[in-house]
């Protein structure tokens, strides 16, 4: 009997120290529950501010990107607007060039002593009585445009006399 009492104390003994250990280690578990639960708490924290920071760029990055994309059109009709004055101005370049020459064909032949003056007004008058217009917008049926009775017209400016 003092043997068998002996294994019980002795079980008691082991029972209680194993009893005292997991205590224990439900202690430690708890506490490191604690700071798992502490250190996501932390993570969700961060992941938070992360994610109104990324929000915050993209959002900067969407407005930047569109004044880009704004700024690129304005380029591109200011480009376009640019080119048209260019091509008008060349085009008036052109016609000045061509008025020039013919000024200076025109002061030519006032240098040679003609003047085409008073036969261009006969032309129009003897145009004027036969009924034709003296316009040369007007188009003949060939496509020419109508003047005196030859096909030359007269308003032009750079009608040359004949040399006699």
């Amino acid at each position: 009997m003092d043997c068998f009492a002996a294994k019980k104390e002795t079980a008691r003994a082991q029972l209680s120290s194993v009893e005292s250990q997991l205590r224990g280690m439900k202690e430690k578990i708890s506490a490191q529950a604690k700071k798992i639960e502490e250190l996501e708490a932390r993570l969700a924290s961060e992941l938070g501010k992360a994610k109104s920071e990324a929000e915050k760029e993209k959002a900067e990055a969407d407005a930047i990107v569109a004044v880009y994309r704004a700024d690129a059109k304005a380029a591109q009709v200011q480009e376009r607007k640019i080119a048209e004055i260019a091509q008008t101005r060349a085009y008036l370049i052109a016609e000045l060039a061509k008025c020039q020459s013919r000024m200076e064909s025109l002061e030519e032949i006032h240098a040679r002593g003609f003047d085409l003056t008073d036969k261009i007004i006969k032309a129009r008058e003897h145009e004027a009585d036969a009924g034709a217009p003296a316009s040369s917008d007007d188009e003949d049926d060939d496509g020419r445009k109508s003047g005196s009775k030859n096909g030359v017209d007269l308003d032009e400016e750079e009608v040359v006399p004949e040399e006699s």
